[in-house]
């Protein structure tokens, strides 16, 4: 657990590392604000591209080859990035770098591994603490190395410290992670390719319908973090400064509650109780912002934004993952990550959409719509046992072996 937790917290402070910094690299090769957004989109795009194969060969070869390689692969990625001397380099070398994103779906799959099912939420919700935890750290990190300066900032640090992470989380991973799937359990892996692996999980209710939920989910999130920085200086006059605190507040609200609580929470309440709960506090939290012209009012709404997501994303994680058998975590975690790939590449188009078109406050309401149509969805969700969850066979009917 630990190890895991330092990788996923890796790949996250790297991936936050360089979102500060990709204002700076337009004035540095005479982006266009396209091209900047772009480069956004482009680490989620190849993300989306390649999660399946990941989750695919990490259910064939185990875990750990699937770690190594993709954290390998991301540090020359980082590398790459600090040296880049063109603009063509910056975009190929994000895009190695959401290629190479493998290791998030294949930690998900060694904690469906290696903990029981009805345990499976404690262990989700430590990635979700490493998740928040490196959104916290990483551009904070990430100004702090490149400076003060917008001309000469130094935008070759962060990207070697992120390659320098990443190569010690390998490190990690060679001296520190046994493998979690025996060898036995790789022979029976399904075959069959990515549009297979989506294709079959779209025949099985229960489980298309989580991964729709949380599709809508991080559509509605990404959206709107990809508009805040631009919301809050109309609203607030507020600058960089003042943004990354909200960010940092935000990571730790969801840290404290994914790292210590989510695991008692859903022990007590269950992960279904705690989807509903956590959609609600959402979606609440988006329609509020609108309306939060002072302090007092702004800190309940991202209050209530952190602790919705804290519930929300690893009880999705856990429900998930228990609709699949044990010999395809990997693939059902592949797809699962695919569509949230595609949500944070779908989401900020649609939001600054909606903030040229309709006004600033547009994707928040958008937002909370998307949200309360996820609720009812997950409303519709049938309360299943564990043990039924547990027995879901490859692409067969929930609560039962394939047929």
């Amino acid at each position: 657990m630990p190890t895991l937790f330092l990788i996923v917290f890796v790949d996250l402070v790297g991936f936050g590392l360089v979102i500060p910094l990709l204002p700076f690299y337009a004035v540095r090769f005479a982006a266009s604000p396209q091209e900047v957004t772009a480069l956004v989109a482009v680490y989620s795009l190849m993300q989306l591209l390649t999660a399946p194969f990941w989750g695919r060969l990490s259910d064939r070869l185990g875990r750990r080859p699937v770690l190594l390689a993709s954290l390998a692969a991301s540090a020359l990625a980082y590398l790459w990035l600090g040296s880049a001397t063109a603009l063509w380099t910056l975009f190929a070398a994000r895009g190695l770098a959401g290629a190479c994103a493998g290791n998030i779906a294949a930690a998900q799959a060694y904690i469906a591994d290696i903990t029981k099912p009805e345990e499976r939420a404690r262990g989700m919700g430590l990635i979700g603490a490493a998740f928040g935890l490196g959104f916290m750290i990483g551009p904070a990190l990430g100004g702090f190395l490149a400076g003060t300066d917008p001309v000469n900032a130094d935008l070759e640090t962060p990207a070697w410290v992120a390659g320098g992470l990443s190569s010690l989380a390998l490190l990690g991973v060679v001296l520190l992670l046994p493998e979690s799937l025996p060898a036995e359990r790789r022979d029976g892996a399904p075959s069959g390719g990515r549009f297979s692996a989506m294709v079959g999980a779209l025949h099985r209710p229960i489980l298309s319908r989580l991964i729709l939920v949380n599709f809508l989910v991080l559509l509605a999130v990404a959206g709107m973090q990809s508009v805040f920085a631009i919301w809050a200086m109309p609203q607030f006059g507020w600058g960089p400064g003042q943004v990354g605190y909200v960010f940092a507040y935000v990571g730790l609200v969801s840290v404290i509650l994914q790292g210590g609580l989510i695991g008692r929470l859903a022990r007590r309440f269950g992960e279904e109780r705690l989807l509903l709960c956590g959609l609600a506090l959402t979606a609440t939290g988006l329609l509020a912002l609108p309306f939060a012209y002072r302090l007092p009012v702004l800190a309940p709404a991202l209050t209530a934004l952190a602790l919705g997501m804290g519930l929300t994303q690893p009880s999705l994680n856990s429900l998930i993952s228990r609709q699949a058998g044990q010999e395809e975590q990997g693939k059902v975690m592949g797809v699962s990550q695919s569509a949230g790939s595609l949500a944070r590449v779908l989401g900020p188009i649609a939001a600054g959409f909606c903030f040229a078109a309709f006004g600033r406050n547009s994707p928040y309401f958008l937002g909370a719509v998307l949200l309360a149509v996820t609720l009812l969805l997950a409303l519709r969700l049938p309360r299943l046992a564990p043990a039924r969850l547990a027995k879901a066979g490859p692409f067969g009917r929930e609560g039962g072996p394939a047929r």
